[in-house]
């Protein structure tokens, strides 16, 4: 993932609205949105390189999301995939502080990370570039290939979005703000772009939430939202090169353990 938007605990009817964008090369093969035939309670995509994910959600509750943490150019490959950090904490049953205690410990053996991970009533923030481990507090948040609500223009735009959905009680209508954000092509003017070690004509490219590249950009968007019931409702979009579209798949389905513990605000 490359850009995680989410309002958690914020809405009226929906305790977790999250909106992302997978960026990923094009040549790595990956299988759609869908429940794990080795663990039939997890729903997510599935990186079929390595056999992680960048996102999921658990019939009991848990949810999991992480994006690549960027530092300059890109070094060699690290001996584990940043995607086993998800697909671990989904099929596990620690607490996310404990799990990522244990993350902590062997962070060096990952490329650098930013990773959300918890359920319905706490979510916790873990980068093996910010050290701590932190509680995410109810709000709506941003994270992109930095640690948790850094200002980058696109993840501030879509911190406005998400918060624009409080009103509203439609999943459909929700989506459709939220896909309208994701699928923003426009690039950010120089004076707002991030110094993240790379050239500037890569800021540039890098820049609008929806990545439209050759080689590399935007390969899922993804609005993903939980309600008071449990219900969930998640709406995948696929993309190719120049992103180009190649299909969708909306489900919806009810989680089994998703009672909260207090109402979420608004």
């Amino acid at each position: 993932m490359c850009l995680i938007l989410l309002s958690f605990r914020a809405h009226r009817h929906f305790p977790l609205v999250v909106a992302a964008n997978r960026d990923e090369h094009y040549s790595r093969p990956a299988a759609p949105a869908g429940f794990w035939d080795e663990h039939p309670e997890v729903y997510g995509g599935r990186d079929l390189e390595k056999g992680g994910t960048w996102m999921g959600i658990h019939c009991n509750g848990r949810f999991a999301a992480i994006t690549n943490y960027r530092a300059g150019q890109p070094g060699p490959a690290a001996p584990r995939s940043r995607g086993e950090l998800v697909s671990g904490f989904l099929t596990g049953n620690r607490a996310a502080t404990d799990y990522f205690r244990g993350v902590a410990a062997a962070a060096a053996e990952f490329n650098p990370f930013s990773v959300i991970a918890g359920d319905l009533n706490a979510l916790s923030f873990y980068s093996n570039q910010g050290g701590a481990i932190t509680s995410i507090t109810a709000g709506v948040h941003g994270l992109s290939n930095h640690l948790l609500d850094t200002p980058w223009p696109k993840v501030e735009k879509g911190i406005a979005t998400v918060s624009e959905t409080r009103p509203m009680d439609d999943p459909d209508a929700i989506s459709n703000v939220l896909f309208g954000l994701l699928g923003d092509r426009t690039t950010v003017q120089d004076p707002l772009l991030p110094d993240t070690g790379i050239t500037r004509q890569r800021e540039r490219e890098l820049s609008p939430p929806f990545i439209a590249g050759e080689h590399y950009g935007t390969r899922t968007s993804t609005v993903l939202l939980v309600n008071t019931h449990g219900d969930v409702f998640v709406h995948e979009k696929r993309y190719g090169p120049q992103g180009v579209a190649l299909g969708e798949d909306a489900r919806a389905f009810r989680l089994q353990a998703a009672g909260l513990t207090a109402t979420p605000a608004g």
